[in-house]
């Protein structure tokens, strides 16, 4: 998955872990001898990703201008369980989802987004909508599971799916609370440490801690957006914190706050215990699209540029997730994902999938039309979610990780 959703899912996995660890199990993994399907993008195991990543590939192609293969749209749809809801993989989906499947908001939302672009799936996100609905916290927002504390990323998330469905988010209401009132809960005022960022929820003293992950997210979800963002659509607003009075200006805040971060280096740094820090592809990918939407295009361009020159091995190892950020980041900025530092992203990401069906044609930023390549066969890679089976283990033992998702502070 991509390094902003992997951490949700590693806070989330660590709590049902420490509350229930038998339920840590319930989805099977593929073993060696099984097959993965073949309308699955990434050959890494899908047990915590598997919708995450699809939904984010077949989502980045139809951006480019690729008619994603059929098989690929069927099997995301067909993950769904009754109840609108979605889980990470469903090996067997002749078996009825209950209590020990592990859906949760975050696969929900991204599929929407990749069902609602693609077109045709009207039933499915309709379902997916109302059981997101459904499970709407009192606060206005969403956690990672259903009934889990919000937290900004999946308040954001689902917010790109309301969206994406045609729903209003600020009428999305909980007891009179919008996502949008549970995003502004969530920012940091103008002062102290990690003015107008986001937080990815209170810690456990109850403050706010800056997360610049959390924060490229906020961006997004106040904006109301979704994963996708169109070049030039962003308003350039103040870069100057101010209070934030609703969500526009806390997107407006957000976005100072990332451009601050971003400023020295062109990326933003992962800090992990025990680790050197390490620049963050995927948050900085993320934070490309999130400026991109809130107008400030000068930083924006220039992480970019710093992405061509130094992420492509890390989305060759990373698999179609990865991908997808960076075509969403060069799509964001007007630039060609197809001519990306050397890289074609849209046809590596199609090496990890089944053959597109079809192509399109699409606008080159220049304005002149470019008919996409056929999209090649499968292709191998790690799959970023490798982290969060490795991590899941250690969340059944030590509990609640919160610290550990990313709660990783940027400068």
């Amino acid at each position: 998955m991509n390094v902003r959703r992997s951490a949700a899912v590693l806070a989330a996995v660590a709590v049902i872990g420490a509350a229930t660890p038998a339920a840590a199990d319930t989805t099977p993994s593929p073993s060696p001898s099984q097959a993965l399907p073949s309308a699955l993008y990434g050959d890494g195991d899908p047990q915590y990703d598997g919708v995450w990543r699809q939904s984010l590939a077949l989502l980045a192609q139809h951006t480019a201008g690729v008619e994603p293969a059929e098989a690929a749209v069927d099997w995301l749809a067909g993950q769904q369980c009754a109840d609108g809801s979605f889980a990470p993989y469903r090996a067997d989906t002749t078996e009825a989802c209950d209590a020990k499947t592990m859906v949760d908001t975050n696969q929900t939302a991204a599929a929407v987004q990749a069902l609602a672009a693609l077109g045709g799936h009207d039933d499915v996100t309709e379902k997916a909508v109302g059981w997101l609905k459904s499970v709407q916290n009192e606060d206005g927002g969403w956690g990672y599971t259903a009934g889990g504390a919000s937290d900004t990323n999946s308040t954001s998330v689902v917010i790109g799916a309301l969206a994406a469905a045609g729903e209003k988010p600020a009428g999305v209401e909980k007891d009179g609370k919008s996502p949008y009132d549970a995003l502004l809960k969530l920012a940091l005022p103008c002062t102290g440490d990690g003015a107008g960022a986001f937080a990815f929820q209170p810690d456990k003293k109850g403050e706010l801690v800056a997360n610049a992950d959390a924060t490229a997210a906020g961006v997004l979800g106040a904006l109301g957006a979704g994963l996708v963002v169109e070049p030039g659509e962003g308003e350039a607003k103040a870069s100057t914190c101010e209070k934030a009075d609703g969500p526009e200006q806390a997107a407006a805040n957000g976005a100072a706050y990332l451009a601050d971060a971003l400023a020295g280096n062109g990326h933003l740094t992962s800090a992990l215990p025990g680790a050197e820090d390490q620049p963050d592809y995927g948050n900085t990918a993320d934070a490309v699209v999130a400026l991109a939407a809130q107008g400030s295009g000068k930083q924006a361009g220039e992480s970019l540029a710093w992405l061509e020159e130094n992420a492509a091995d890390w989305a060759a190892q990373s698999g179609p997730a990865a991908y997808a950020q960076l075509i969403f980041a060069a799509h964001a900025t007007g630039a060609d994902p197809r001519a990306f530092g050397g890289t074609d992203l849209v046809e590596q990401l199609g090496a990890t999938g089944p053959a597109a069906a079809g192509k399109t044609s699409e606008t080159k930023p220049d304005g002149k039309d470019d008919e996409k390549k056929d999209e090649s066969e499968s292709d191998s890679g790690f799959g970023v979610w490798w982290f969060v089976g490795v991590c899941l283990v250690a969340g059944i033992g030590i509990g609640f990780l919160i610290s550990g998702r990313a709660k990783r502070q940027q400068p």
